[in-house]
């Protein structure tokens, strides 16, 4: 079993200090670089003796949960991380799999020039927090592309590094087949390769065509030089990717991308935010993510007496829109990465505080949208959901920012832009510098009961809807009882001033009613509203619910 620690002090792994040799880190005749200083403001370096979030082998008690339970956004996914399980891996061995096969199946939303980040808890020990996203260079200069650092690579490696049980090779094995032999092309993924940006800048992509035109829906999308990156990775091993061949191959073709920049990427573990919700414990991503501002959100939506609403009235949307509201305010200006700036997370995460604040409604001004639901360079991401037999939980988001990134291909995968979030996001507490991670929606979560036990892993893609869509289904399932699908069906929404934007297909009279409350509706399809990849654990019952979202691809898997 493994036992996860409180770390109270944020604990960054440079890439220079994972390995003692050579032969260790599986790259042959390389000397390590060596070891990096830490982007951080003086008043927060770490002391020598800081504790570390690795986790600590105990006696094996046997299984606490007796099931296994994988939600990803894509069955292929699913199949990569049963297929850890079957190898006699745990959930970190099955989340890594699960991430590397998606990031072949969904190259639109998450892979290796990208970044991410991810929560693992277990029935005993604390919960730890792993961001993995992609940081300014060196030079603090942010690239026209938006393009930085990725830390996809190294968080897989890290994660892998630090609590994995297989072998490397056999959790990239499925993603290397999977580009290599292949895999039919999903309805969602045919959309975004011939639609929108996709359609431009596949254009002349190989891979993504078939006589001249792009793949559809049902067609097979093999990917031959993804594939030789994925070997390369599973053979000279994640190292490679910042100090070897790879390396060398992504400074050559990315403006932003620099050897000093790739070799001193840092991987940061530290406390998860947490905050009260009813009888159980939210567990969210740390600043400059919004996990913060997500437990805000509900502790409002609380206080406002949501637990006692229909889930299906306008009085519910209400609520939770103008708690919304607030949220969206902390991210816009309180958020920022705590390596350079202070963030006031107690403040935001206080309940008796947040009950008294004033979630105000909606201005009764009419406006126009702002945004363009159709739009395929909307931001988003990718999410895995993974629990083993000993209650070992993983909450996992990946992503490149927008769909296809920057754009830009590189040895067959998509470079993130995600540093174009500096601009979107132009607080005094988020602003561009060497080594810093910018805020953004992306929001791995979790919930804990009253024992301190994940009881469910829970997370979506979807851009500034994230965090909405995220509390309403947290909101049904901790404060309403509601079942965990039909939680995950429930209408979702945004607001915007005095816009709100609604799930389409909702009844005539849920508009009426919103409108009498001031609310402005705009419509929106279903795929922009996210996919929520979330598992429920029954410690009584030791068995795994899972529910599939069906906005967008996406499939749950429970294993006896």
């Amino acid at each position: 079993m493994i036992v996860l620690h409180r770390n109270p002090a944020r604990v960054i792994v440079p890439l220079a200090a994972v390995c003692l040799t050579a032969g260790s880190c599986g790259i042959a005749e390389q000397e390590p670089p060596p070891p990096q200083e830490t982007a951080q403001d003086p008043g927060q370096q770490q002391s020598d003796d800081a504790p570390t979030a690795t986790p600590e082998a105990t006696e094996d008690p046997g299984p606490l949960v007796g099931e296994q339970g994988i939600s990803a956004g894509h069955e292929e996914a699913v199949d990569a991380a049963e297929a850890a399980f079957d190898q006699g891996g745990n959930a970190v061995d099955a989340a890594v799999a699960g991430s590397f096969a998606i990031a072949v199946v969904e190259p639109v939303a998450s892979g290796i020039g990208g970044g991410g980040s991810a929560i693992l808890a277990g029935p005993e020990g604390h919960p730890v927090f792993y961001d993995y996203r992609e940081v300014v260079n060196s030079s603090g200069e942010i690239p026209d592309s938006g393009t930085g650092v990725p830390g996809f690579v190294a968080g897989m490696g890290q994660l892998h590094q630090d609590y994995g049980d297989l072998e490397w090779e056999q959790v990239t094995a499925p993603a290397v087949e999977l580009a290599g032999e292949g895999f039919e092309v999903s309805d969602y993924l045919a959309e975004r390769i011939g639609g929108g940006a996709g359609a431009e800048l596949l254009a002349d992509a190989e891979a993504f065509t078939q006589q001249g035109q792009p793949l559809a829906a049902g067609d097979t999308l093999v990917q031959p030089e993804l594939e030789e990156t994925l070997q390369r990775l599973s053979e000279a091993g994640w190292e490679d990717y910042y100090t070897g061949q790879l390396a060398e191959s992504l400074t050559e073709q990315v403006e932003g991308v620099d050897a000093e920049s790739l070799a001193g990427y840092e991987v940061i573990s530290s406390e998860p935010v947490t905050g009260d919700l009813g009888d159980y414990q939210i567990v969210s991503a740390s600043p400059s993510l919004p996990g913060a501002a997500l437990i805000q959100m509900l502790q409002i939506a609380e206080a406002e007496g949501v637990a006692d609403m229909d889930p299906e009235s306008a009085e519910y949307i209400d609520a939770l829109s103008r708690a919304w509201k607030v949220a969206e305010e902390t991210i816009d200006t309180d958020l920022g990465d705590p390596n350079f700036v202070d963030v006031p997370v107690e403040e935001i995460t206080d309940p008796e505080a947040n009950a008294q604040l004033e979630a105000t409604g909606a201005d009764q001004e009419p406006q126009a949208s702002a945004e363009d639901p159709e739009d395929s360079a909307h931001a988003n991401t990718t999410h895995i959901s993974v629990v083993d037999e000993t209650g070992l939980t993983v909450s996992m988001t990946n992503t490149v920012t927008d769909f296809w990134g920057s754009g830009q291909a590189v040895d067959g995968y998509f470079m993130n832009n995600a540093l174009d979030r500096f601009a979107d996001i132009d607080s005094a507490a988020n602003q561009p510098s060497p080594g810093r991670r910018s805020v953004t929606w992306s929001n791995p979560s979790m919930v804990l009961d009253d024992q301190g036990r994940p009881v469910m892993a829970i997370g979506t893609p979807g851009g500034k809807q994230i965090l909405p869509a995220l509390a309403t289904v947290i909101s049904q399932w901790v404060l309403q009882g509601a079942d965990l699908q039909e939680a995950v069906d429930a209408a979702r929404f945004r607001s915007e001033d005095s816009l709100l934007y609604l799930e389409a297909g909702q009844p005539p009279e849920l508009h009426t009613g919103l409108a009498e409350l001031g609310w402005q509706i705009e419509e929106w399809p279903d795929s922009s509203f996210g996919s929520v990849q979330a598992l429920v654990i029954d410690y009584d019952s030791e068995t795994i619910t899972g529910a599939d979202d069906p906005r967008r691809d996406g499939a749950h898997r429970v294993i006896d």
